[in-house]
């Protein structure tokens, strides 16, 4: 894996990335998991990657997010032993055009303790990993359409060129390396690593993501010895490639406030600061009255800040809702998206399922069941509450 590519928020739209500056290669011998774990992992530091040296996620979210079964600790341990074990490496010239080599474990260390996940980056490592010029993060939407561990990692290596067109040219034993092979004598016959690893990956990236890669290769004499791969934005899917860090603009809440006229600003506001369920428990209500002329303008009344609101008596599950809709806005987009997964998971009956489809934590079906989902993951949550 070199450079895992998340896009981040305004990160890309940087100037021109400098000529010379190299990518991080990350030993290829990861599975599809492991990667999707580094990357996942990876986002959920970013933020403060170069302010603190520890960083911490929920583990169940971490397994959600990831693909595992959220009770197999033990898969989660075997990855997360996996990256502290896999090298990170960089050759690349600095600001000042002096050449710079370097190596780092993936993760310095990492624990699970108390249903959380600790760990940290070196902090060589951290300050290259942040900074856009040298490793782009992948969009986990992007990341979670793929079923190939090789596939993922040509994506990988292949994204961060999309502005450049080209990777430019790879010898053969690097491009084994990126893949993980480079310790098998099968893949060392250029008929067979077309075969069983460059095709397939090459069709899995062009059918799954938004960029197209053509490979193309140079030979000394007969044999092949360098490759690369030309890459073009895939017009089809260019949607994932979502430019605010919560793809708030891929949303169904969204999408239904634009509609109704709402700016772009504001709806991206709207649901930043309440979550989506509340905001589409205010379009349900808006849909609902044949008296409303200007929809947009009756959204702005209804969706103002709690403290703006008159004070008036509220019921134990208006409290209680209303404690959700904060545990939830300070949740982490990564965290949200898991949150949500682990609780249709739990609910068996359609109408309750469709219920928090459309309304999501605010859904007054499930209420009850969403009131013992926050209280298993924050416990006492709603004891302050209690006698009000």
């Amino acid at each position: 894996m070199t450079d895992n590519h998340k896009p981040l928020t305004g990160a890309l739209r940087r100037a021109t990335v400098k000529k010379n500056v190299a990518a991080i290669h990350v030993s290829g011998k990861l599975t599809l998991l492991q990667r999707k774990l580094s990357n996942v992992l990876l986002l959920n530091a970013y933020d403060t990657l170069i302010h603190h040296q520890t960083h911490r996620i929920d583990a169940r979210t971490l397994c959600t997010m990831i693909g595992y079964n959220s009770n197999d600790m033990e898969t989660l341990k075997a990855s997360l032993r996996g990256l502290v074990e896999t090298l990170a490496e960089w050759d690349m010239l600095d600001e000042n055009g002096q050449q710079e080599w370097g190596v780092s474990s993936l993760l310095a260390y990492a624990k699970l303790k108390g249903g959380v996940c600790e760990y940290a980056y070196s902090a060589a490592l951290a300050e290259k990993l942040h900074d856009p010029k040298v490793f782009a993060l992948i969009n986990l939407n992007i990341q979670k359409r793929f079923t190939s561990g090789h596939a993922l990692a040509l994506y990988e290596n292949c994204y961060r060129f999309v502005r450049t067109g080209s990777t430019g040219w790879w010898s053969l034993e690097l491009f084994r390396r990126l893949m993980g092979v480079n310790d098998s004598a099968y893949y060392e016959t250029f008929k067979h690593l077309n075969a069983k690893i460059i095709k397939p990956a090459v069709a899995e990236v062009n059918k799954t993501s938004n960029i197209i890669v053509t490979p193309e290769t140079r030979k000394m004499g007969r044999a092949v010895t360098d490759i690369r791969f030309k890459i073009a934005e895939n017009p089809q899917l260019a949607v994932l490639n979502i430019d605010d860090g919560a793809g708030v603009r891929n949303t169904a809440v969204y999408e239904r406030l634009r509609v109704l006229g709402v700016s772009d600003r504001l709806a991206r506001q709207w649901i930043a600061e309440h979550g989506e369920g509340y905001v589409a428990e205010k379009l349900a209500y808006v849909a609902g009255r044949d008296d409303v002329q200007n929809p947009a303008r009756y959204l702005q009344a209804a969706i103002k800040p709690v403290e703006a609101q008159a004070v008036a008596p509220q019921s134990e599950r208006a409290r209680k809702l209303a404690v959700v809709r904060d545990l939830v806005a300070g949740r982490s987009p990564t965290q949200r998206d898991a949150d949500k997964r682990i609780f249709l998971a739990r609910i068996t009956e359609a109408a309750a399922r469709q219920d928090f489809e459309m309304h999501g934590w605010m859904s007054a079906l499930n209420a009850e069941a969403i009131f013992a989902f926050w209280e298993d993951v924050e416990p006492g949550v709603f004891a302050e509450l209690e006698g009000v």
